[in-house]
């Protein structure tokens, strides 16, 4: 099947997934969490050689920790289903209900995007977890995993597969495994609706120059922790090397530490603690003369290390940080260290990314950490979603109208005229039959 047929039969199966209930979504859900846990082994046999003939090509080390899926990842992965499952349906929700006129009542109710197309590398458990959330959105789907992971894709799929049997249409989900099948796939516009990539920043760039199909995903993932002027210097030390070394290779590790000049007396212990971890640091000037590290220039500033490597300034003020975070971060995920609720106020307010946290590990960034049950990304676009995008995220509405033989010409003559008044939504939040 090419690439063109799949997509052709997965947009005729997006219109088939319209009318299957939740439940139904569910229950698919549930077999594919069985399954999972009934195959581990064979699961585990296809990612030993995966990471055998990924060893004999010399792939990067972060690399192949991602492409590692141990007994850890797919537990994780369990409790994501699980978690997943226990989420009310984003399917036919209603939002808005507002009477236009007596009898002439309109409701914006959520529905699926239709056929998501994503495209990822090394990591084969994004295979299930954005699988799992196009089942619960209602979206039929169009994967494409990175060769390196073939073996352990081709297994999962198998099992998506096989959940969906006899509960989801046919071709509700289909896997493209050659480098030829992505430039196919992003020439698919009006049979694909949406593409999401994972991956690194030159992949994922890439994927956006190279297709007319919407793209939902970040480029960059230059997250910041600044140090205020009143922090705590525990948490400071806490919170900064876990945001940059509980996992290096990830686009939600912090990149640049700012710190205010007032608490600068505090960045000895937190540059010791980091250099304990293994980390490189790079400073500005001031940071050079406090703590003896390597100077960094202005490119460092704009740069995702995704390396134990850490860029740090001092600044004069929280308005200098917030100047520096907008100027060069990725609009991804910020943290202020502080112990002032006005300067948290203010740095929630200003610093214009998709996360803005106090006193806690850009770590956090993340679907399953949120409750979403799993992500298909993150998101830095300011239009549909924005931050970890869970099945909410590929969600988008519908308006319905619903008169009683209304015509726009009663209204332009006066013989009827509008209210616009707001209605009270449903108890019932999804749109089923009786």
């Amino acid at each position: 099947m090419t690439v063109h047929d799949a997509a052709a039969a997965a947009k005729k199966a997006s219109w088939g997934l319209l009318s299957v209930s939740g439940e139904a979504r569910n229950q698919v859900l549930e077999r594919l969490c069985h399954l999972l846990d009934t195959h581990r082994e064979r699961i585990f046999a296809a990612n030993r050689a995966d990471l055998e003939k990924a060893e004999t090509e010399a792939l990067s080390a972060p690399l192949l920790k991602r492409l590692k899926l141990d007994e850890k990842k797919l537990l994780s992965l369990l409790e994501g289903l699980s978690s997943l499952r226990r989420l009310p349906d984003p399917v036919g929700r209603v939002t808005l209900k507002r009477e236009l006129s007596p009898g002439l009542i309109l409701e914006r109710r959520s529905c699926p995007i239709g056929v998501v197309g994503v495209i990822f590398e090394s990591r084969p458990d994004a295979l299930i977890q954005i699988g799992s959330l196009c089942i619960k959105s209602g979206n039929s789907f169009l994967l494409k995993g990175g060769r390196e992971a073939l073996e352990t894709n081709r297994v999962l799929f198998s099992l998506l597969e096989e959940a969906g049997k006899g509960l989801l249409p046919d071709s509700f989900c289909a896997l493209m495994e050659s480098r030829e099948d992505v430039g196919e796939l992003l020439r698919q516009e009006g049979l694909v609706d949406l593409i999401i990539p994972r991956g690194s920043n030159a992949f994922i760039r890439y994927i956006m120059d190279h297709t007319r199909i919407p793209v939902m995903g970040h480029a960059d993932g230059i997250c910041h922790t600044y140090i205020d002027a009143s922090a705590d210097a525990d948490t400071a030390v806490r919170v900064t090397v876990d945001a940059k070394t509980q996992a290096l290779a990830v686009c939600n590790a912090t990149e640049t530490l700012l710190v205010h000049r007032d608490a600068a007396p505090l960045l000895p212990a937190v540059a010791n603690a980091l250099r304990e971890k293994g980390v490189r640091l790079k400073g500005c000037e001031r940071t050079c003369a406090l703590i003896g590290c390597e100077a960094a220039t202005e490119e460092d500033w704009r740069t995702e290390y995704l390396d134990a490597v850490l860029s740090v300034k001092i600044v004069d003020s929280l308005e200098e940080a917030v100047r520096h975070i907008n100027r060069f971060g990725s609009h991804h995920t910020d943290c202020i260290i502080t112990r002032d609720d006005e300067a948290a106020r203010r740095f929630f307010l200003e610093v214009d990314s998709a996360g803005v946290y106090r006193n806690c590990s850009t770590r956090f960034a993340d679907g399953f950490r949120y409750g979403f049950g799993a992500e298909v990304g993150i998101s830095t676009s300011k239009l549909h979603a924005r931050g970890p995008v869970g099945v909410e995220g590929l969600c988008t509405y519908k308006y319905t109208l619903s008169g009683e033989g209304h015509t726009v010409a009663e209204m332009e003559s006066g013989a009827r005229t509008y209210t616009h008044r707001n209605l009270p939504l449903p108890e019932q939040d999804v749109w089923k039959a009786d």
